[in-house]
């Protein structure tokens, strides 16, 4: 089973506002596939759905809006107490899931971010003790029930997406999503995986990984510099290793931080390089099994 990749719209949009120009240079990089990103009540949905339809590319999902800069993106928080809060994310969760239906996507991430009154922490971002986060994210609980049976009505899978301690501390690990997603027990809630987060939180990439295997719907790729792969230090043979081994076959999205608009070569590069692995991760799994047979 050959990977399928895409890559987020959102890593190039701050460099340049023309949508025929970035998918002109996503396909000449050799992207078949987007992540739209949630922002709409800001798009004009039916104009982006013709644009890229005129490329043939496919659409994934949408990538949730949770941690960028803007009045509206700050009240995106579902870990609080604060009813009006809660509605105003509630709302924006549907709309983007509305747009996804829309430009026929299947999935949309979710973050628990909380509330000021929640994370009052140091300048260190200790970590919080487990029973803490438990009580914490049990609140969460029965609006992600709400919006994931939402979205199971138009198709959409919803998918809880651990950060870093630095955007939220709460859901930072592969273990703290698969809590909250034993608790909101619905097939249509899964988990999607970040490296670039990965990287800071888990004591392993790979056993995060496997643990999560069952639940697993979607990766995003991104070195532990915020740079496309291979451009920084992950072991990236060893993350396509242990996908191969739990048997994933969802898509792999590339999520970099790109600043310099030449970015195809990078891009290019970086997408061989992973491919390669695949490649090689994939032989490797044939020649250990004739090995076995032999012996």
């Amino acid at each position: 089973m050959t990977l399928s990749y895409s890559i987020t719209l959102s890593s190039f949009t701050h460099i340049e506002a023309n949508l025929y120009k970035i998918l002109d240079k996503l396909t000449n990089s050799g992207f078949t596939a987007i992540e739209m990103f949630g922002e709409p009540e800001k798009l004009n949905v039916n104009e982006i759905s013709e644009i890229i339809n005129s490329y043939g590319i496919a659409v994934t999902g949408i990538t949730g809006m949770w941690g960028s800069l803007g009045k509206d993106s700050r009240k995106r928080k579902l870990l609080t107490s604060d009813c009006s809060l809660l509605k105003h994310c509630e709302q924006y969760i549907m709309k983007c899931i509305r747009m996804c239906d829309l430009l026929k996507g299947n999935e949309l991430n979710v973050c628990l971010f909380a509330d000021n009154r929640l994370t009052n922490l140091d300048g260190n971002h200790r970590l919080i003790s487990p029973d803490r986060k438990e009580q914490v994210l049990r609140r969460s609980v029965p609006i992600l029930k709400k919006l994931s049976t939402f979205a199971s009505d138009y198709g959409i899978r919803l998918l809880l997406e651990p950060l870093n301690r630095y955007s939220t501390p709460y859901c930072t690990t592969a273990s703290d999503a698969i809590k909250v997603t034993n608790m909101v027990d619905d097939d249509n809630f899964r988990i999607m995986l970040d490296t670039f987060h990965m990287n800071i939180e888990e004591d392993s990439l790979e056993y995060a990984i496997s643990d999560s295997k069952h639940l697993l719907s979607h990766m995003h790729f991104a070195d532990n510099n915020r740079k496309m792969p291979g451009y920084g230090h992950i072991d990236f043979h060893s993350i396509m290793r242990i996908l191969a081994a739990i048997g994933y076959e969802d898509y792999i999205s590339f999520e970099p931080i790109v600043e310099d608009k030449g970015f195809e070569p990078i891009l290019s590069k970086s997408l061989a390089f992973i491919k390669a692995t695949d490649n090689i991760v994939r032989k490797e799994s044939v020649s250990k099994k004739r090995s076995l047979y032999r012996n």
